[in-house]
């Protein structure tokens, strides 16, 4: 029996975005981020600046990505025999957070490879204003393996829709959603929220945010596999 769905509409790629958005990996990076730049210049007109422009180039980054990945499955025509793939990966991707839920640390975890955290950190000790764009495009690449599980089942659905409009502010909305606790960070530190204490609130909720984060994926991967063996049917309403 094949029942019709309207997947992914516009709720369901909200819904998605948002709960990629509190990823632990990308807020843990911006904090950081504004930490440095306040400890090196006591400047947070120049933390909003730099914040600013490597909150858009990560936004940028992952928006041509989508784009980039949706036209490569669009042209090549393999949306329904890649779905069996990136479901069974966005499946292990979610049991990987979801055990974190419990036993963070121990096994395999969802995180940036500590070299590239490494890289991160002596960048950011350094970090101008123009290099606030090679930092996000940078961190917006290396966090994949710890944020990009949805937006990869996310791609992978909307290509089936073909390339329109519609897909187009779907993956516009999808990333502005994912940078909009981003830029509500930056603006509270802004305004003088002392980020140890974003720090402190990301530390004590991240156990939750890897919950839902793996609920998420289990449910998009499942639905790829359903899909792609014709129990539903995707619709863009």
């Amino acid at each position: 029996m094949v029942t019709e769905i309207l997947l992914p509409t516009w709720s369901v790629v909200f819904t998605t975005a948002l709960i990629d958005s509190i990823n632990p990996c990308a807020i843990g990076v911006l904090v950081l981020l504004v930490t440095t730049l306040l400890a090196m210049h006591k400047n947070r007109g120049k933390m909003l600046m730099v914040g600013t422009i490597y909150i858009t180039a990560v936004f940028v980054t992952y928006l041509a990505a989508g784009f980039g990945l949706l036209f490569f499955i669009q042209k090549l025509n393999i949306a329904q025999p890649l779905s069996y793939i990136v479901g069974s990966i966005v499946i292990v991707l979610g049991l990987i957070e979801i055990k974190d839920f419990w036993w963070y640390g121990q096994g395999i975890s969802l995180q940036i490879p500590a070299k590239r955290a490494e890289q991160i950190k002596k960048w950011m000790d350094h970090v101008t204003i123009p290099g606030a764009i090679l930092l996000g495009a940078f961190v917006a690449a290396v966090e994949l393996p710890c944020t990009g599980g949805p937006y990869l089942a996310i791609t992978t659905l909307l290509a089936k829709l073909g390339l329109s409009w519609s897909i187009f502010w779907l993956l516009v909305v999808y990333n502005f959603i994912f940078v909009l606790p981003l830029i509500v960070i930056l603006v509270i530190v802004y305004f003088g929220l002392n980020p140890e204490k974003v720090k402190k609130w990301k530390n004590t909720q991240k156990k939750w945010m890897r919950l839902f984060m793996g609920l998420v994926m289990l449910a998009l991967g499942v639905l790829l596999i359903l899909w792609a063996n014709g129990v539903v049917q995707i619709g863009l309403k």
